[in-house]
């Protein structure tokens, strides 16, 4: 199934091994992957990313996209559905990291909110969780402001690219809050 999620402001399309130079192109930026457990530098670390995505794809477990901002026409950044448990319901919204000209603007609510509806409008999923480094205030932020519930902390969760132990910051939204968030989310993105 060819998912492809969009509004006036953004359009999520699934990865392809196509998306090589265009994300070469806006990934090179130490500071996004400052928290990640990868890091994306060069071009071979890109296929690397894209042919894992894929091949996670391919398992049924993962569904990876592109971002692309339609004011541009440029892919920004990637984000996936992880974790996907149909059978029980729920699934991760994750891996998600955009170029950091596009940091603090209206890219990231409109594909939170592009996913969210799919997950519970189409997927009827029951639960979807987003996790962060602890440490990372920024998307700790973000994830609140959408309107995820803070869950607590997952001690020695990850590793880390650089080896070191990371503790994982939990966020849910369930469809008994999806009501809620729904349009506190619209308001946001229509901003």
């Amino acid at each position: 199934m060819m998912i492809q999620l969009e509004n006036e402001v953004v359009c999520l399309r699934a990865l392809t091994m196509d998306d090589v130079d265009a994300l070469c192109e806006v990934a090179f930026y130490p500071e996004i992957w400052m928290y990640m457990s990868q890091a994306l530098e060069t071009r071979a670390d890109v296929v690397a990313f894209i042919e894992k995505a894929l091949q996670q794809k391919e398992s049924g477990t993962e569904y990876p996209f592109v971002i692309i901002d339609k004011q541009t026409n440029k892919i920004v950044g990637s984000t996936r559905f992880m974790d996907i448990d149909l059978f029980h319901r729920r699934l991760e919204i994750g891996t998600t990291w955009h170029t950091p000209a596009v940091w603090r603007t209206h890219i990231n609510t409109n594909c939170k909110l592009l996913l969210l509806t799919h997950c519970f409008d189409i997927l009827e999923v029951r639960r979807v969780q987003i996790k962060t480094d602890a440490q990372n205030a920024r998307s700790r932020a973000a994830i609140e402001r959408i309107g995820a519930q803070f869950e607590g902390i997952l001690r020695q969760h990850m590793t880390k690219k650089d080896g070191t132990a990371r503790n994982t910051a939990m966020f849910s939204v369930t469809w008994e809050d999806w009501p809620d968030v729904a349009p506190q989310l619209e308001a946001l993105a229509s901003r």
